[in-house]
Order: C-alpha cells, then sequence, then structure tokens
C-alpha cells in the first residue's frame, strides 16, 4: 500500500469514526481523488504510526509563515484506531510531533473537542496547557462542539 493510500485509509476512519473531532468531513474526503491526500503528504508534515504494514494513526505538524506567528506550530489531525487507545501510541506520535516541532518553532498549540477527556489528559501529560476554549468551534448534525485551546512551551527561554 502506498503512503497516500495509508493516509487516506486512516484519515476516512478518522473522520468516520470521530466525526466531531475534525474540521473535515467523511463525505467531503472520501470523495477526494488519491492524488489529493498524496498531495497533502508531499506539501505538509504527517507521521503514521504502524503495527506491522498496518497504519493504527496519524498526527500532523503545520508551521505558520507570517512574520509575526512563524515562532508557533499546530499539532493537528491527531488519531490512533480505538483498539491501541492506552496502549502508548498517541503519545509516541505527539512524541514524534514535538520532537520534530522543538527545531522549528517556540510554541506548539493544539485544538481538543472537550469532551475527549482521553486526550487532554495525554496532552497535558505531555506539558501542554489549556489557555482558552473555542465555543461552538464545530458543528455537525445541528450539534456544536466546544474546543479547548492548549499550548506547549518548547524554547530554552521561557515566554
Amino acid at each position: 500500500m502506498s503512503e497516500a493510500a495509508a493516509y487516506r485509509e486512516i484519515r476516512l476512519e478518522a473522520l468516520r469514526c470521530s466525526a466531531e473531532a475534525f474540521g473535515s468531513t467523511f463525505d467531503a474526503e472520501s470523495a477526494r481523488p488519491l492524488e489529493r491526500f498524496a498531495e497533502r503528504l508531499s506539501n505538509g508534515i504527517v507521521f503514521g504510526a504502524f503495527r506491522c504494514t498496518e497504519i493504527v494513526g496519524m498526527a500532523g505538524f503545520m508551521g505558520r509563515e507570517g512574520a509575526k506567528d512563524a515562532h508557533k506550530g499546530m499539532l493537528w489531525g491527531m488519531y490512533v484506531r480505538a483498539d491501541l487507545r492506552n496502549a502508548g501510541v498517541g503519545r509516541r506520535l505527539a512524541m514524534a510531533v514535538i520532537d520534530f516541532a522543538r527545531d522549528r518553532v517556540e510554541l506548539l498549540q493544539l485544538a481538543v473537542v472537550r469532551d475527549n477527556e482521553p486526550a487532554r489528559r495525554l496532552y497535558a501529560g505531555l506539558c501542554f496547557v489549556e489557555y482558552g476554549i473555542e465555543r461552538k468551534s464545530l458543528k455537525q448534525n445541528g450539534r456544536y462542539y466546544d474546543e479547548i485551546l492548549m499550548a506547549k512551551e518548547l524554547s530554552l527561554d521561557p515566554i
């Protein structure tokens, strides 16, 4: 299986199984050709977790490019298959993003759905600090979801 096909597989599973946690939708992304997923991989940073040759998780990094916010980056798109949660896969994915980001940005940010307590505990255990709430951040099937905004200071000199 190609990297793009593996990424498409796990991304669509994430959108299907944890729809409330992502800004995109299964319907929108399942209609996209494989080439769009290959483009996302070639133009961005996405880490995958594998069990043998099977993809079981993903997490992405995106740096900012503006003159005044290039010191910040975003951990996005984190997902681990249900049968491997609480097995350290999410922690290893988040650490891969943190390690990658460390030489590139000073501050790593993320947003997590308020009701996702396991993810919030994972991020807090990695020293991400909650700094705000985006109320009604996402809306699906008439229901709103608040997102907790979190950040981790990566620079040697704290802000």
